[in-house]
């Protein structure tokens, strides 16, 4: 089989360079073109050169089209509105799409799931293993002590701009599956001020920004008497990355549809 030609979004970004470093790292996958946004410092570089690697005769460009053009697939970490654009573009051209872009509403999501009739889209909040691992402990965990309290504490980097962090509400969702709830009427994302007591069966997020962290998620099982503490830590953008390829190559093969990572890993 060819290699599969990929596009990079946001390819001037910090996870548009982990992706371009995962691509050239992996057999039957390459890059094919790279753009990024309209005034973006990138543009006009080498893709290759940019993060570090030999050049790719791959230059960056603001010109969208002309990068689909060239391709089978987009990996795609960028901005909601983007990605609805992007996943748009996707089905009108049959084209893989990676989606790692978080923050996104309720009508993206229902783009996306349109878009998903004539693409092949993965759309994940996080492309971890571990992370991926995790829902389903939590989701176990959740169910196997129905009188725990269940909070959700992550932490991110300082220029995040959506909160909570994708994977956290991949987490709550977990969570609530386990016990059959509705996520969207029994989590707590704001407490401030004389609250009163904590609403049995509610899920509880609380969000931190600061400094350079990658990303690092705690759900906690609090009970009368013991507490169970679910961690996990990204040490570097490269297995976001990694797990992204992993996706990319698995769904060419797929009908045109919406799927998650967990699909991707056999989990489902």
């Amino acid at each position: 089989m060819s290699d599969l030609k990929v596009a990079i979004a946001g390819a001037g970004g910090k996870m548009g360079a982990a992706n371009i470093r995962a691509i050239a790292a992996t057999a039957g996958i390459r890059v094919v073109s790279a753009f990024d946004r309209a005034g973006a410092p990138a543009l006009g570089k080498d893709a290759g050169e940019l993060v570090g690697l030999e050049p790719l005769g791959v230059s960056i460009t603001d010109d969208v089209a002309a990068a689909l053009d060239a391709a089978e697939a987009i990996l795609d970490f960028t901005a909601p509105a983007n990605s609805v654009a992007l996943a748009q573009e996707a089905a009108k051209r049959g084209l893989v799409h990676i989606i790692g872009t978080t923050g996104c509403s309720e009508a993206d999501d229902a783009a996306i799931r349109e878009a998903a009739a004539g693409a092949r889209i993965v759309k994940a909040g996080n492309f971890s293993l571990g992370v991926n691992l995790l829902l389903g402990l939590v989701k176990q965990a959740a169910a196997a002590l129905p009188g725990f309290d269940v909070e959700i504490l992550e932490m991110h980097h300082n220029k995040k701009v959506d909160a909570p962090s994708g994977t956290a509400l991949m987490l709550g969702e977990a969570a609530a599956r386990g016990r059959n709830l509705d996520l969207k009427t029994h989590s707590v994302r704001v407490r401030d001020g004389h609250t009163g007591p904590r609403e049995a069966g509610s899920i509880g997020f609380a969000a931190l920004r600061g400094g350079n962290v990658i990303g690092e998620h705690k759900v906690i099982l609090a009970g009368p008497s013991e507490r169970i503490e679910l961690n996990h830590i990204a040490d570097n953008r490269a297995l976001f990355a990694d797990g992204a390829v992993r996706a990319a190559l698995w769904v060419r093969d797929q009908r045109p549809g919406l799927y998650s990572m967990a699909d991707v890993l056999g989990f489902n």
